[in-house]
């Protein structure tokens, strides 16, 4: 029996190339997305066609701890098992501390950490119960070490760090792993209100002297996924081409 992957903010970017990933790896993948229901079903009729495995589109606000219930209970239930999840939905916004509002501030962390956290307990439920599982949680470069005019965004990421090494030591006796990747600067819909110019000088800072892909993040994911990292858990692994070292 196939198994199953469960991946949020899986319509675009680095959640995209994540399940396909998985697909071609032969999971059956549960694509969570929260507003691009069109791109998130054409996705799964890319994955049913090419890799052999099934796939759906299932509606999620992560931040809402009813609805990352419901889209782990989906996995289980119709496809017999939870053995993957990857938590990747995720918002960011740069404002300096000042101009950072109430809601501004609740909505990140309700999305980047509370989202993480919704999503982990509902999967460690089954995951408990199989004795078998992994998760991988996608934090950031700078929830390692912070980013200017992103106080907000960078204590999500942090959170995210602290919850996956917590959870690791907690689920490791039951035979789960939870381990986190941290991207670097990784061309997304995230990026596309920057300049070239901004653009240019992120490459020059990277050692590697180039920006990244989500296939990058996807590869690393994967690997964490795969029987080939059964003895790795509660590890930070950056996917940065060396910009935070």
């Amino acid at each position: 029996m196939l198994k199953t992957a469960v991946v949020t903010g899986a319509s675009r970017g680095i959640g995209a190339s994540v399940a396909i990933a998985l697909a071609k790896s032969g999971y059956n993948v549960i694509l969570g997305y929260k507003t691009n229901k069109e791109r998130a079903e054409q996705l799964a009729q890319v994955i049913i066609s090419g890799y052999g495995v099934s796939a759906e589109a299932v509606r999620c606000d992560v931040a809402s701890s009813q609805e990352a219930k419901e889209i782990v209970e989906r996995a289980a239930k119709f496809y017999g098992s939870v053995d993957v999840l990857v938590n990747n939905a995720g918002i960011s916004q740069q404002k300096i501390i000042t101009d950072i509002t109430d809601e501004d501030w609740q909505e990140m962390i309700g999305t980047n950490l509370t989202g993480v956290f919704n999503t982990c307990r509902e999967a460690s439920k089954y995951m408990v119960r199989q004795k078998s599982g992994s998760i991988v949680n996608i934090s950031s470069m700078w929830g390692q070490v912070g980013a200017s005019c992103e106080v907000h965004y960078s204590a999500s990421k942090a959170g995210v760090i602290g919850l996956t090494k917590a959870l690791a030591k907690e689920l490791a006796p039951s035979g789960i792993r939870v381990n986190c990747v941290c991207p670097g600067v990784v061309m997304t819909d995230m990026m596309k209100d920057f300049s070239e110019e901004t653009l240019q000088a992120l490459r020059e800072e990277t050692p590697l002297m180039k920006l990244g892909s989500p296939k990058n993040i996807a590869d690393a994911v994967s690997f964490l996924c795969s029987d080939r990292a059964e003895f790795i858990t509660g590890q930070v692994l950056g996917v940065n081409g060396g910009f935070v070292i």
